[in-house]
C-alpha cells in the first residue's frame, strides 16, 4: 500500500509518516520545502504548494490513501491566505484524489470548525457549524472538511474528517513553545475564572486515529461521510494543565488574570486596530482566542471508539513524562 501526507514535515504529520512506515505502508510527502529528518526516513519526497493544483494532482498518483495534514493555523491573518492553504489547498487533494482514483481520503480537521465562542461540554458531532466563526481558520477549516464530507462516494472515493483538539507531545513547535514563550515574557495570563475544561490529545494517539481511519473506511460503510472528534477521552482543567506545563519548563504557576468580558473586548479592539493599521503581526489577543482560553470545549469522542476503533494508546501521564524528558533534553 502507497500513501501520501501532505504537510509531513509538520508536528502531527511526521508522526503519521512514521507510523506509517512502522506499518510496512510506501510513503510518499507533499511539503513546500525539503526536510532533513523525512529524507532520513527514506520516504519518496515532492516539494510543492498545496494551493498549487498541478503540483497536488502530481503527488497524487499511483496512491491508495491520501493523509491531508497540511494547513495554516492561528489566530489571525488574511482571509486569501488561510482560504488558499485550508480551503483551495483542500480542494487540490480532493481533484487529485478522484482523477488518480485514490482509495480512501483522511482529512485532519479541528473541532475548531464548530467553534463560534460558545462551550462545548461533551458534545458530539451532530453539533451544528455556526452561521458566523470569530476566525478565518475556523471559517476556512469548516469549508474544506464540508468539501471533503460532501465528496464522499464520488468515483469511488471514501472520506472522512477527524478533529483533534489541542495536539501536544514532544517536537511540538507550536502549542508549547508558544506558551512557555509568552510565559517567559510575562504576556501569558488566566482568562476567566479557571475553571473550564478543555480536551488534548498527545500526538502519537492523534496519529493513531488517521490510521485506524483508513482501516475503518475500507471495512465499515457506516465510517465513511463523518467527522470524528479525537481526544484523550478525559477533560482536564484548562489552567492546571497550562501550569503543569510551565512546571515542566522550569517557570512557576501562572498569578496573572484576565476576566473573560475584558479579554473577549481587548480582543475585538485589537482586531479592529489590527485591521485598520493592516498589520500582519499576531495580536496578544483576538475574541477566539479569549473564547478558547475562558471557555469549557470537551467532545463526546464514542464515535471515534465504536467506529474507527480508537482508543488513547498513550496515557495523559505517560504523555507528560514523555514531554518532561523532551523539554529537559530541549532546554
Amino acid at each position: 500500500m502507497k500513501a501520501l501526507v501532505t504537510g509531513a514535515n509538520g508536528f502531527l504529520g511526521k508522526y503519521i509518516v512514521e507510523q506509517l512506515l512502522q506499518s510496512g505502508w510506501q510513503v510518499r510527502t507533499l511539503t513546500r520545502n525539503t526536510d532533513a529528518d523525512l529524507q532520513k526516513l527514506g520516504v519518496e519526497m515532492q516539494v510543492g504548494d498545496i494551493r498549487n493544483e498541478d503540483k497536488v494532482v502530481a503527488a497524487c498518483r499511483e496512491i491508495d490513501t491520501v493523509f491531508h495534514a497540511a494547513g495554516i493555523a492561528g489566530i489571525w491573518g488574511p482571509w486569501k491566505h488561510f482560504h488558499g492553504v485550508n480551503t483551495i489547498g483542500t480542494k487540490n487533494v480532493l481533484q487529485g484524489c478522484l482523477r488518480h482514483g485514490v482509495r480512501n481520503l483522511v482529512y485532519t480537521s479541528s473541532p475548531s470548525v464548530v467553534f463560534a465562542g460558545q462551550a462545548h461540554s461533551g458534545v458530539d458531532e451532530s453539533v451544528p457549524y455556526p452561521s458566523k466563526w470569530l476566525g478565518h481558520y475556523s471559517h476556512s477549516k469548516a469549508l474544506a472538511e464540508q468539501a471533503v464530507l460532501q465528496a464522499n462516494g464520488q468515483r469511488g472515493l471514501l472520506t472522512c474528517a477527524l478533529r483533534p483538539h489541542l495536539i501536544w507531545g514532544p517536537r511540538d513547535r507550536h502549542l508549547i513553545p508558544r506558551l512557555l514563550s509568552r510565559a517567559k515574557s510575562g504576556r501569558l495570563r488566566q482568562v476567566g475564572d479557571g475553571t473550564n475544561l478543555v480536551d488534548n490529545v498527545y500526538v502519537e494517539n492523534a496519529a493513531d486515529a488517521h490510521l485506524l481511519a483508513d482501516q475503518a473506511l475500507a471495512k465499515n460503510p457506516d465510517s465513511r461521510g463523518r467527522a470524528y472528534f479525537i481526544s484523550q477521552g478525559e477533560p482536564v482543567n484548562c489552567w492546571d494543565w497550562i501550569n503543569q506545563i510551565l512546571q515542566l519548563g522550569g517557570l512557576p504557576p501562572l498569578d496573572k488574570k484576565i476576566s473573560y468580558p475584558l479579554a473577549y473586548a481587548a480582543g475585538a479592539i485589537s482586531e479592529f486596530a489590527y485591521s485598520v493599521l493592516r498589520r500582519q503581526s499576531e495580536p496578544l489577543m483576538t475574541r477566539f482566542l479569549a473564547a478558547q482560553l475562558a471557555k469549557s470545549h470537551y467532545f463526546d469522542i464514542s464515535a471515534a471508539r465504536d467506529v474507527l476503533g480508537y482508543q488513547p494508546r498513550i496515557s495523559f501521564d505517560e504523555g507528560m513524562s514523555r514531554l518532561q524528558s523532551w523539554l529537559a533534553a530541549a532546554i
